[in-house]
């Protein structure tokens, strides 16, 4: 009879080399939130170009290269559109740049269908942190504006959970949540971050000019923080697929970009749409 391996010990180097790649990360993506328009549209074309790359390398590494360029061009198209307020015209033009990259890359790589997902995966988010931030409406200001407060919430409900939940599960470990596609995420890291998130939501609220309740800030932050761990297994479902242990290694601690970023491309789509409820005047 076998006994089960011993739970690892709490990895303080790793949270170190984390810490030390978000001191030099965070000012700059806040940066680009609170000036909005050229930095934050750049932001994003640059992310969009290193997504499409790491997405080229995991899942076609037989022509990285041609899906990347690919899915960069399509999903740049959809942005751009939606900067300039065309959202009708940036949906249209993901779906099409999906089909355009299935169709140039058919007879390139064993799964065209790949290159299609890649646009699929990665314009949603984007389109819609062009919309939850406006920056085509929007300039510099030292006064938060609404477009600034839901973006500033969106990267405080995801790096809160992203944070709890690694902390908790690091700490308490437990059963594991999905050991199939993760082995290393735990049941206690998850409502950890669940409980970060929301409580990151109503103390941002609490603390910032955003025109929402505290229920709905709590509400907002639960939704989010479900979408971010969300993202996150379905990232490592992928990873799983492809056969690879991170999408790159862009960032240390962290592995590539979509590593980083997996649980907010989920989570952007949830608070975008909790902006357009909120819009509405539903949740106040």
């Amino acid at each position: 009879m076998t006994s089960s391996p011993p739970d690892r010990r709490f990895d303080w180097t790793n949270l170190a080399v984390r810490a030390a790649s978000a001191t030099l990360l965070i000012p700059a993506v806040l940066g680009a939130i609170w000036y909005g328009g050229g930095p934050f549209l750049l932001m994003i074309a640059i992310a969009i170009g290193l997504m499409a790359v790491e997405w080229g390398k995991m899942s076609t590494p037989e022509a990285p290269a041609e899906i990347a360029v690919t899915i960069t061009v399509a999903v740049l198209a959809a942005v751009f559109a939606a900067q300039v307020g065309w959202y009708r015209s940036a949906w249209a033009l993901m779906i099409g740049g999906a089909l355009i990259a299935a169709f140039i890359t058919r007879r390139k790589v064993e799964r065209a269908a790949d290159a299609a997902y890649g646009v699929i995966y990665i314009a949603p988010a984007c389109i819609a942190l062009v919309w939850l931030r406006n920056p085509s409406g929007e300039t510099f200001s030292w006064s938060m504006s609404q477009g600034v407060a839901w973006m500033l919430l969106l990267f405080v409900v995801t790096w809160a959970a992203d944070i709890f939940a690694f902390l908790v599960g690091s700490v308490l470990k437990g059963p594991k949540l999905w050991p199939r596609f993760s082995p290393n995420k735990t049941w206690s890291g998850f409502f950890g971050g669940l409980a970060g998130a929301v409580a990151a939501a109503m103390l941002f609220t609490a603390l910032t000019p955003l025109d929402i309740e505290w229920y709905a800030a709590a509400l907002v932050g639960l939704l989010g923080g479900l979408a971010t761990m969300a993202g996150d297994l379905w990232e490592s479902m992928l990873k799983r697929r492809f056969g690879v242990k991170d999408s790159g290694d862009l960032i240390p601690g962290h592995g590539g970009l979509l590593d980083r970023v997996d649980g907010l491309l989920f989570a952007t789509i949830v608070i975008a749409a909790a902006r357009v409820v909120d819009h509405w005047g539903w949740i106040r």
